[in-house]
Order: C-alpha cells, then structure tokens, then sequence
C-alpha cells in the first residue's frame, strides 16, 4: 500500500527547482520548492537515506546530492560531482544505494559511481553509445541496462561489487531501426522499453540468471484515432504532427506510456507471460507529458508537462484514470517520484 503521508517530488526544469508535496488522503499538498538546481530534469531518491540525487546542466553540468527532510519537504545541498563532459538526463541507484547509474544524452556516455555519505564519487566505469536516455539496474543489482536512442539499442552490462561495468555477451540488442528507444522498465523476466519516434513498447524476454535480453515483440502505444506520423531524429514532432514518446511505467498489469503531441497516458494491457498489447484507452493530461509517475502500490499517478505549471493527481482504475487534483508546481515540469 502506499504510505499515506508519502511524498511527490517534481522537477521544474525551466524554473531550477524541485517541488515537494506531501501525499495524503489522496490529495497533493505543496510544501516546499528547492531552487538553483539549473535544468534538473532527472533525480534518484534514497528514501531509506533521505537523499536526493539530481542532475543539473550549466558549465559544467553535475550531479547534486540534497538531503530531503520528510517532514518539510525541503532540500538542502550537501555535495556535487561535476560532469565536464555532459550532464546527466537519467539517474537510477543500484538497489543498496551504494551506487548510482546516469545516462546522458548529449554527452553520449553512460556512468557508475560509488556513493558514499551522501557523495557521488568519480566514475569507477564510463560507457559510450549516441545518445544515451535512460538506465536501470536489474531488482537484484546485478545488471545494467542503457537504453541509446541514437543506435536504436540496449546495451547490456554485469554490474560488479566496485561498480566496474562489464559488457554480457552480446554486448547489446538492437530495437527496430528508426525507433528511438528512449526509457525503460526492469523487471525479473522482462525488459520493456518505449520508443520516441515509432510510439512502441517494445518488449524483450530476459534471463534472470545471465541477465541478457532476446528481442520478443511490440506493441502500439499510441492513438490511431490521432493519426500520428513516424517520427525521426532532428525533427519537429509538433510541426509535422509526429510521433512523440516519452516516459513509462507500470501499474498491475497496464503498461502506461505518455505521448507529447497528443499529451496522452496510454495504457497497454500485460498479458500474464508478459506480453503487451497494443493500447486502446488513451486519457489527455498536463500539456507535453515528459515525465509522470506511479505510487508504489500502483493506486495513484501524478502526470507533469513540460508546457504546464501544474501536475495532474489520478486514482487508477484498470485502463483508466480519474481526475483527483490539478496542483500548481513550475515551468517545465518533467520528472515525478513517489517517495
């Protein structure tokens, strides 16, 4: 069940900050915005700690390590790690929390750091692929999967006690040409991975034991009804009305996806050996949805949009979500974690 006196966490991009709320009764209440984090749009959270972990652009761009006091909400700075060579737009913490994992895009690299009291040491393993989104490691800590929408691929690594990356064999599967696989979900015998161009949940079977992927299939994450064009690296998905996928998660056995062009939540229903099927219930939400999130028991979603200074708080119910609240947050919404 989730906590009832859990908290939200929103990253505003375009106003530096991030906004805290507290969950209860279901109903969003705002406590405190963190500010002078330039650009933030991608966070981890030690809720065990009390830590935050956020990325932020500038010259040069880094990771920032924040105490989070519950009962305020606040977020105080303690520590960074400049990243010279690109800033990070996807964070994740191995499951101890000993170790953090970022995927940065326009730098095309990929990182494992130690964390240590609350500080993000150096890189110990750097990994290169164009245009890196996302990475998650495997529930048990073993693995690592990165996600370059640039190479239309996942590449696949062991995860060792120090945190050294080391390629399985083969070192990467490929996602169908042209796709742009962007952000992913881990599970014990399933990689499901949402594509930015083509609008797909593509879907791989995965060996808990050796920890690799096999290619299984897709499904559609998108409304036929918009008539959405495939879409393409360095176009402009609203100017030619294209494809526009971003984030995704899961809840019970839907699959939810959202869309930008549209500003959709798509959910895919996950047969029991894991498959997906091709979304047909589709709710329009905050305006250009980058990010949303799901609470721990799958019950709630808060959606954010990167053209909306508010988020919208669901209940969820199958394929379906009902409006609960809409909260007042920042410009540029785009990262949302239950905590």
């Amino acid at each position: 069940m989730t906590d009832p006196t859990s908290l939200v966490l929103v990253a505003n991009a375009a106003d530096a900050s991030i906004s805290s709320f507290r969950f209860e009764g279901e109903a969003l209440e705002l406590l405190a915005v963190t500010e002078g984090l330039t650009g933030c749009s991608t966070f981890a959270v030690d809720a065990a700690r009390g830590l935050v972990y956020a990325a932020v652009k500038g010259e040069p761009a880094g990771i920032v390590t924040l105490t989070l006091d519950r009962a305020s909400g606040r977020l105080t700075p303690v520590s960074r790690l400049d990243l010279p060579a690109g800033g990070m737009n996807y964070l994740a913490l191995t499951p101890d929390g000993d170790g953090l994992l970022g995927a940065s895009y326009g730098g095309g690299y990929g990182i494992a750091c130690r964390v240590a009291d609350g500080s993000v040491g150096e890189p110990v393993s750097r990994i290169a692929y164009p245009n890196l989104h996302s990475v998650l490691p495997s529930a048990d800590g073993r693995f690592a999967y990165f996600v370059s929408l640039g190479a239309d691929l996942v590449a696949q690594y062991a995860i060792a006690d120090d945190l050294v990356l080391t390629a399985l064999s083969p070192a990467t599967v490929a996602a169908p040409a042209g796709s742009g696989p962007r952000h992913l979900l881990v599970e014990d015998d399933a990689v499901y991975v949402l594509t930015e161009f083509s609008g797909e949940v593509l879907h791989y079977r995965r060996d808990a034991q050796s920890g690799a992927l096999g290619f299984v299939g897709s499904a559609s994450a998108v409304d036929p009804a918009a008539q959405l064009g495939h879409s393409e690296f360095g176009a402009d998905p609203l100017a030619h009305h294209y494809i526009w996928g971003a984030d995704l998660h899961r809840a019970g056995s839907r699959l939810w996806a959202s869309e930008r062009t549209e500003s959709t939540l798509g959910a895919l229903t996950v047969a029991p050996d894991g498959t997906p099927s091709d979304a047909e219930r589709f709710t329009v939400t905050e305006h250009q949805p980058r990010g949303f999130g799901i609470s721990a028991d799958g019950r709630f979603l808060v959606a954010a949009g990167e053209k909306s200074t508010t988020v919208s708080l669901y209940r969820v119910d199958g394929d379906d979500l009902h409006l609960l609240q809409r909260a007042e947050t920042g410009r540029g919404a785009n990262w949302v974690r239950f905590v």
